[in-house]
């Protein structure tokens, strides 16, 4: 259910903290943006998201555990249901991926297991607006990199997937 900024400035410390971990599963972010209520606008809740998130970024286990908030895509029968049934607001943030191919879909499979082998968290990608042939196709770009590269690159596209669905939150879309 989506609120608007006063109902969200309003809510308890703990309800707040709990929507916001919907939004982002990292509990240091959660609580920096709980306890920096109340948001006057949806731009400075975003700005004061986007710091949140800096901040959360400075160790590694802040950026596992937003990761470790996306489900694990593992099969392509997994696949398959997640991109081809978009019957809430949350699908369509992969909606690109309605029509893929069978081969596509096997192949992004194996990528991201293969992802997972080599770095040790799912793939993170924003998906609003990609198919699932360029989905993949950043897959791969991205595999041939080191840890390092990849833990920005993933927190970087984490940052894009919450500010997204604070907007969704906060029936801002």
């Amino acid at each position: 259910m989506s609120l608007t900024l006063p109902q969200f400035n309003n809510l308890s410390q703990a309800e707040a903290t709990s929507r916001l971990l919907t939004c982002c599963t990292s509990t240091s972010w959660a609580h920096e943006m709980a306890n920096a209520r109340p948001f006057a606008d949806m731009d400075t809740l975003l700005a004061r998201s986007d710091k949140a998130w800096q901040q959360a970024q400075t160790t590694e286990a802040n950026l596992l555990e937003a990761f470790d908030g996306h489900p694990q895509i593992g099969n392509v029968d997994s696949l398959k249901e997640k991109y081809r049934n978009t019957q809430d607001s949350a699908a369509h943030e992969q909606s690109g991926a309605n029509d893929a191919e069978d081969e596509v879909i096997a192949a992004l499979a194996q990528g991201n297991q293969d992802y997972l082998d080599k770095f040790g968290f799912i793939f993170i990608v924003f998906a609003t607006g990609k198919s699932a042939q360029q989905m993949l196709d950043l897959l791969l770009a991205r595999l041939p990199n080191d840890r390092d590269t990849e833990l920005a690159n993933a927190a970087t596209e984490q940052n894009k997937i919450t500010r997204l669905r604070l907007q969704k939150l906060l029936d801002a879309t």
